[in-house]
């Protein structure tokens, strides 16, 4: 059921992939205003997935995400009212804030309901539900930005008040169901609470480090490429759209078959290091050549480098967390991969305006090969000698 919430939820997240778009096109920001507006967009995903990660050990997964989720709603239909540069960083730093402080508490929520010998998979499945979101989102978002940008944040505010709605009628019960036995056991509640703080654990902050480098590369779906779509191989929103959603029908469909494929013949260090050399090698690819076949098969590799790399990385964390500190340590995560969102979209710009979008693509594919080697040493030294506790 939370994979349903989510696929919801993420049928409407149609706002962050053309963002920028919507911001050189209908507000006619230059590439480097678009960039800081969606930097403001990566502070606040760094606050939220602090504070999410930090109420979520609190107050429970539950509230944080039944809050999160219906406090977007207004924030989105807010978006449109705030056309300057000014207005645009202040309102996307308040939604991104309250959007992405769900996101360490549904990861809490997935290792709280599902058993430890399928953590990768439920990790797996949540993100199918993600991803068939995504693959109707910018689909769907292309069609209306077509028409109107203002569709976009409508159906955004539609999709998480259908996605809150839902996860309240079915979790309420089980929730306190699920606090009553916590409650029966004090002595098993007073050990979790002993957890070591993810703040002192150095090996866990050097592969969030790596994570973050990572990211900074890989999340260039979400403001460069949809950019360079327009800018450079000169496709139309519609289009656009289609193409960011075949990457969803892609996860959708292979996800499932990859990771237990990985599960099977692989160690986590392996497919870490394999999933990003993989969206390192599709970055590059654009550098020699934007005909659509080209963009196609870059999504494609992309999108397979994403399904070996993101599950192993949550699944990662959620072995190296203790009971009560669970929401900390997906926060910390969370926080890594949030910071991408600061970085990126600033970076990425800056360097397409003043070096070309060439270099941006060869350069991509450098970093994410260090980081895939870094990501392989990590890990090993991780899971050494590994006591995992859920």
């Amino acid at each position: 059921m939370l994979s349903i919430v989510m696929l919801i939820n993420r049928s409407g997240s149609m706002v962050l992939p053309f963002l920028g778009v919507y911001m050189t096109d209908k507000l006619h920001f230059g590439l480097k205003e678009a960039g800081l507006v969606l930097m403001f967009y990566g502070i606040g995903s760094v606050i939220g997935s602090w504070i999410g990660g930090f109420l979520t050990d609190k107050v429970g997964e539950y509230r944080v995400q039944s809050i999160s989720l219906f406090l977007s709603v207004p924030l989105f239909l807010l978006i449109p009212y705030f056309p300057s540069l000014e207005g645009m960083m202040t309102i996307i730093l308040i939604q991104s804030i309250i959007s992405e402080s769900f996101r360490p508490a549904n990861s809490v929520a997935i290792t709280k309901y599902a058993k430890p010998q399928n953590i990768t998979r439920a990790f797996s499945l949540n993100r199918m539900a993600i991803n068939l979101g995504f693959s109707i989102g910018p689909a769907l978002g292309g069609i209306l930005s077509a028409i109107s940008y203002n569709f976009l944040f409508g159906v955004n505010a539609v999709a998480a008040l259908v996605a809150g709605v839902m996860y309240v009628v079915f979790f309420r019960k089980r929730n306190k169901i699920f606090q009553a036995k916590q409650k029966q056991n004090k002595q098993k509640n007073l050990n979790i609470a002993k957890g070591k703080s993810p703040y002192k654990d150095f090996q866990f902050i050097l592969f969030c480090l790596l994570c973050m480098i990572f990211s900074v590369c890989f999340f260039q779906f979400f403001n460069t490429i949809p950019i360079f779509y327009k800018e450079v191989a000169h496709l139309d929103q519609t289009t656009i759209g289609y193409v960011l959603g075949y990457s969803g029908f892609i996860i959708v469909v292979l996800e499932m078959l990859i990771v237990n494929f990985a599960e099977k013949h692989w160690t986590i260090a392996q497919t870490l290091f394999l999933g990003a050399f993989a969206c390192g090698l599709s970055y590059t690819l654009l550098a020699f050549d934007h005909h659509i076949l080209t963009l196609l098969l870059s999504m494609t590799i992309l999108s397979v480098g994403e399904i070996l790399a993101l599950p192993f990385m949550s699944t990662l964390t959620a072995m190296r967390s203790q009971g009560g500190n669970k929401g900390a340590y997906m926060g910390l995560n969370g926080m890594a991969f949030s910071f991408s969102f600061i970085i990126t979209p600033i970076l990425g710009t800056n360097v397409a305006s003043d070096l070309g979008f060439n270099t941006l693509w060869i350069g991509s594919g450098i970093i994410l090969t260090i980081a895939a080697t870094g990501l392989y040493w990590t890990c090993n030294l991780m899971l050494k000698n590994k006591k995992t506790e859920y």
